[in-house]
């Protein structure tokens, strides 16, 4: 089992920026990957980043790329997602997610509980 916990969710104005944290406990992550997704109102889920747990970067989706960045501490079981240059439509619950990663496939198995991202224009 694991366990996901974000923050660093909270209201911001367009273009500034937000550091998420997604802390992870319950076992060893080293064959996982993490990322991040998003979901707005009336919208489907998104995919934002993700990353292997090894630090290999695995991809951004195209709406934030050169705008928000993910990485992880491995010391502190703690992956990012740093968010520069927001705009209104990057509003969403975002979620941090982890789970197996094998011959580039991943099951999103463990989800956290979401936090909430606001950006006004």
């Amino acid at each position: 089992q694991v366990q996901l916990v974000e923050s660093g969710g909270g209201l911001v104005q367009a273009g500034g920026s937000l550091r998420l944290s997604c802390a992870a406990s319950g076992r060893t992550l080293s064959n996982y990957a993490m990322g991040w997704f998003r979901q707005a109102p009336g919208k489907e889920r998104e995919f934002v980043a993700a990353i292997r747990w090894s630090g290999v970067y695995i991809g951004y989706g195209d709406s934030v790329k050169s705008r928000f960045t993910i990485s992880r501490d491995n010391a502190k079981n703690t992956v990012y997602l740093q968010m520069n240059s927001l705009k209104p439509e990057d509003t969403a619950v975002y979620y941090c997610a982890a789970g197996p990663y094998d011959n580039s496939m991943i099951k999103w198995n463990y989800w956290g509980q979401g936090t909430q991202v606001t950006v006004s224009s």
